[in-house]
């Protein structure tokens, strides 16, 4: 068996700069352990936003699936993905598939879905050499810092994400939509609110416009929730950039975010939503064996750079309606 108890549990190693983190001494199976922890667990990250445990000694896919399932009251099936993973078993994936010498940005996984995940889960197989670390930021702390005008515009006109889908860059319709079935894709759209337009050659644009501001579905805490700094074309290698508009044009990009209202958000205003999340990151470099928790309304998370092999295991869990969480924006089903 493991030899850590909940009393220790509760001993969380607690240091500025870094995500709170539990030592455990592995001597038995994760599944099990991870049952027997589950509550602790979980209100360790209704306390503090996040929880990285280190020592499970998690290696394989089965193992990390099963304790992804203990730990959760139940797994997610990923729609409307921005890039593509792999499959491992049902709600068990890779992290997407991004280039590894780019910065994921800061962001809450979904949340420009109607249903999203209220709780994160990471594994890590397979260490990169450098970098690749999992950065968390508390989303409260981040809107705080924020300017008050611009937090009130946000909230006034929420966050408008659109995107062009395409067979080179980012997830395919097939990816996203779990189907190429045009009418199940236009049934999907109209049901959550994204207006949608096929392009000549079978292409697909959407736009939908979210909240960038709710309050979490258990605290009532307002929360910075989005991924307007993430999607933006602003947050692209300027090198990538370029190359897409080339290829695509200025209005075809792949993704990119506008105020509620249409206008566009100016590289400056990205500037400084990345050097809010910057100046409240916690950092800690992934160790194999890892396991990592995750508030996803309350904490943003990001993949830093990487040289090295990563393999890492997420699963998105415990669904949560953003009709929960006081949206500050209408959403128009049709």
């Amino acid at each position: 068996m493991f030899s850590s108890s909940t009393a220790s549990l509760l001993d969380l190693d607690l240091r500025p700069g870094r995500p709170p983190m539990l030592r455990v001494e592995a001597r038995g199976d994760a599944p099990s352990w991870a049952a027997g922890h589950r509550d602790t667990l979980r209100a360790v990250v209704a306390e503090h936003g996040s929880v990285l445990v280190r020592g499970l000694g998690l290696s394989d896919a089965d193992e990390t699936g099963a304790v992804f399932r203990r730990l959760a009251t139940g797994l997610m099936t990923e729609k409307e993905a921005f890039a593509s993973r792999r499959i491992y078993s049902d709600g068990v994936y890779s992290s997407p598939k991004w280039p590894p010498n780019q910065q994921m940005c800061m962001h809450h996984e979904l949340s420009y879905r109607l249903e999203f995940p209220g709780l994160m889960m990471f594994a890590c197989l397979r260490a990169p050499t450098v970098g690749g670390a999992t950065a968390v930021a508390d989303s409260p702390t981040v809107l705080d810092a924020l300017p008050a005008d611009l937090v009130e515009r946000f909230e006034r006109e929420g966050w408008l994400l659109t995107r062009t889908y395409n067979d080179e860059i980012g997830a395919s319709v097939a990816e996203s939509f779990g189907t190429e079935d045009r009418g199940a894709i236009e049934s999907y759209c109209r049901a959550n609110g994204i207006e949608f337009e096929w392009q000549p050659g079978g292409g697909l644009r959407t736009r939908q416009r979210r909240s960038a501001v709710v309050r979490h579905p258990v605290t009532g805490r307002r929360c910075w929730f989005n991924q307007i700094a993430f999607l933006s074309e602003w947050t692209m290698d300027p090198e990538v950039h370029e190359f897409l508009v080339d290829a695509y044009g200025a209005d075809a990009l792949p993704f990119s975010t506008r105020f509620g209202n249409g206008d566009p958000v100016g590289e400056n205003v990205v500037e400084l939503l990345n050097e809010a999340y910057e100046a409240n990151t916690a950092r800690e470099p992934w160790q194999a064996g890892d396991l990592m928790l995750v508030d996803n309304v309350r904490t943003a998370h990001s993949r830093e750079p990487f040289e090295g092999p990563r393999e890492v295991l997420v699963a998105m869990a415990d669904a949560v309606r953003l009709a929960d969480c006081s949206p500050t924006t209408e959403v128009i089903s049709g």
